[in-house]
């Protein structure tokens, strides 16, 4: 899992404006992601700030799987 990710160019309003929306982006999808994970909204924004990777298993315990199938 991750942040939300994008680019920003021109002037310092309109990459200010992007940056924001980024922002207010990733604090939303948090809050999806802690609710349908059973997961604390804090560990969720802490686990995101950079790639969290997971296996299957992992990502069953996360929340994130119903299933895993081997």
């Amino acid at each position: 899992i991750h942040q939300p990710s994008g680019g920003a160019y021109g002037q310092a309003t309109d990459i200010d404006i992007t940056a924001k929306h980024i922002l207010k982006t990733r604090d939303r999808l948090n809050k999806m992601l802690a609710k349908a994970t059973g997961q604390k909204l804090t560990k969720v924004q802490q686990d995101v700030d950079r790639d969290f990777f997971m296996d299957a298993d992992e990502a069953k315990a996360y929340g994130i799987v119903d299933k895993v199938y081997s």
